[in-house]
């Protein structure tokens, strides 16, 4: 059940608005916390950074749940690579469609068919995204077996094509450079749950800057501190 603005932030000892504020600015530029407390103070709000943890914990996810029903839908040319992140030794799925619209992410410990699977079908559940006519991949041999295994299972559509050609997959390359500079600051998770929902926010917002959420213009990040704040039924 969706709770209301009121009751997620009740018991919190700051404002709503400012606690949206410190975590979009956290998952949209690289910084760590201790560099937001600092800046926090600069306008007069004294929090502490682990307190600010505490808030990327509770608030990425949720806003990454508010916010995907308002996604464009992506093309069905998928371009799929996997990238390695600081979590004790973890692996990231990540997809971006031909015009480098962010499909979606799985954190992974192997990588393997059963993982790329389990990306798939992860890929496949969310409402702003359709049944790949092409799926673009590098030479891992775990990709034609786990498309293989989905079109037999009727989870992946027949006709879809696999493409193993590693210099089409630069734009999802590029794109990995975003997410890792965006976490570099922080000098890796200390656990794969912290790692999730921090990441889960981090490409939502870069969802948003894409301008995937048809009602928030490109760049305007008045606008879209605005329309997240309306999601969470505060004001901005």
């Amino acid at each position: 059940m969706k709770r209301s603005g009121k009751s997620l932030f009740k018991g919190r000892l700051f404002a709503a608005a400012v606690i949206l504020w410190a975590v979009r600015w956290y998952l949209q530029f690289p910084i760590s916390y201790r560099d937001l407390e600092r800046m926090l103070a600069n306008r007069g709000v004294v929090v502490d950074h682990t307190t600010i943890f505490r808030w990327i914990q509770a608030y990425a996810p949720e806003r990454d749940r508010r916010l995907r029903p308002h996604l464009r839908l992506t093309t069905g040319s998928w371009r799929v690579d996997e990238t390695y992140i600081r979590v004790t030794g973890r692996w990231m799925y990540r997809a971006v469609d031909a015009r480098g619209q962010t499909i979606d992410f799985l954190l992974s410990v192997k990588l393997d068919a059963a993982a790329a699977r389990r990306f798939f079908r992860k890929a496949l559940k969310q409402a702003h995204t359709v049944n790949p006519r092409t799926l673009t991949v590098d030479k891992n041999a775990a990709y034609p077996s786990a498309t293989k295994a989905m079109k037999t299972g009727g989870e992946l559509w027949r006709l879809t094509t696999l493409q193993q050609v590693k210099c089409l997959n630069n734009i999802v390359e590029q794109d990995h450079r975003r997410i890792k500079r965006l976490v570099r600051p922080g000098l890796g998770f200390k656990s794969f749950h912290t790692a999730r929902r921090t990441i889960a926010g981090c490409e939502i917002l870069a969802m948003v800057r894409k301008g995937q959420v048809a009602a928030i213009p490109t760049n305007d990040i008045p606008a879209q501190a605005t329309f997240i704040a309306t999601l969470f039924g505060v004001a901005a």
